[in-house]
């Protein structure tokens, strides 16, 4: 959830709020992404967080945010609205918000869980030039490449996840006797370890190959 809130902040051309969230990450902060609706879900094109300018070069901002890790505790929220005076992809905007700020409404978390996914509501939130982090096109831009580097780290997680289980599996066998044998000196045991070795070597091999695409990818 973190990566997934600072990665409007790392796109961002604000070298403020980029120099902001290195310092809360050194504090061991934590971010939060602003982007789903209760109505809307993930529909972009839909949001009800509204940007109404307040004439001195910013905005107040005006809506809710629904399903949203980390919103309790965020040293900074990436959310995303859109602009009332402006029509179409122009008017869309990311900006960053304080989650202790007092017009920053913590409504639920609405999961029963030790997590904490939280619904938040603004309330006329001040949005200062300097707390804008994206406009028009590069807004959805970011939204969506946030997304994507978001679910691309997942896949790593999930390789990690997977080995650690294979370690935890060798371990029990190998210290599990049946009929005067340790379990890993069965044969179909070895094939199916060997099996879950190669599938987990496969895996990381296909990831690896994704990053050079990261790397060499362009606007084309």
């Amino acid at each position: 959830v973190t990566v997934l809130g600072l990665g409007p902040i790392w796109q961002s051309a604000n070298a403020a709020a980029r120099e902001r969230a290195a310092r809360l990450l050194a504090d061991g902060g934590i971010f939060a992404f602003g982007l789903s609706e209760r109505e809307h879900g993930a529909d972009i094109y839909s949001t009800d967080m509204l940007l109404t300018p307040d004439g001195a070069g910013g905005f107040t901002a005006t809506g809710g945010k629904y399903y949203i890790g980390n919103g309790n505790l965020a040293g900074m929220v990436s959310v995303f609205g859109r602009r009332t005076d402006v029509e179409g992809p122009e008017g869309y905007v990311f900006f960053a918000v304080d989650s202790q700020a007092p017009t920053y409404e913590l409504v639920q978390n609405v999961v029963d869980s030790q997590m904490y996914v939280s619904e938040f509501r603004l309330h006329e939130h001040p949005v200062r030039p300097e707390d804008v982090l994206h406009t028009g096109p590069e807004a959805f831009n970011a939204a969506l490449n946030t997304v994507n580097v978001g679910k691309f780290n997942l896949g790593f997680a999930s390789i990690g996840i997977g080995e650690h289980a294979l370690y935890e599996a060798v371990t029990h066998a190998e210290n599990r006797v049946l009929y005067g044998r340790r379990v890993t000196e069965f044969p179909h045991v070895q094939r199916m370890l060997t099996d879950a070795y190669a599938r987990l070597l496969a895996m990381k091999l296909f990831a690896d190959r994704s990053i050079d695409y990261f790397r060499c990818a362009s606007a084309e």
